[in-house]
């Protein structure tokens, strides 16, 4: 059976294929390594150390433009997550390059925190006080 070149040209442009993920935004890219980090601190039980809500979205608003942008990549940072975790997520929250980017910067922070656990913790944990993810209790 043949098929006919214009079917196939026809399939190629309505069925979906392999896309190459966006490319972050520098901004994008310095709030979601500073978001993952501090992420991993309260991941890996650093003592001291609670999440900071309100100065998060506030970091994300003066890096991204807007509270709107920073809770935009918040939830995509969730959607990899859950992602991730194979938990159900929001797939029109989820950004490929969001995922990519969090797991490279989680694996080398989380490295980072086994191999020395509370020298990483401190310098981890007071650089996201310093910018707003994080507070001291």
């Amino acid at each position: 059976m043949k098929i006919a070149l214009p079917v196939v040209a026809m399939l190629a442009m309505i069925l979906p294929g392999p896309s190459r993920a966006a490319t972050l935004s520098d901004g994008e890219a310095a709030f979601l390594d500073q978001l993952v980090t501090a992420s991993v601190v309260l991941e890996q039980r650093c003592v001291g150390y609670e999440v900071d809500g309100a100065g998060g979205v506030q970091l994300g608003a003066r890096l991204l433009g807007s509270p709107n942008a920073a809770m935009a990549m918040i939830d995509a940072y969730s959607a990899a997550i859950k992602a991730r975790d194979g938990e159900t997520y929001d797939p029109g929250k989820f950004r490929p390059e969001v995922s990519e980017a969090a797991g490279k910067t989680f694996r080398r922070v989380r490295a980072d925190l086994i191999n020395d656990p509370k020298g990483a913790c401190a310098g981890y944990g007071d650089s996201s006080v310093e910018r707003g993810l994080l507070r001291r209790y």
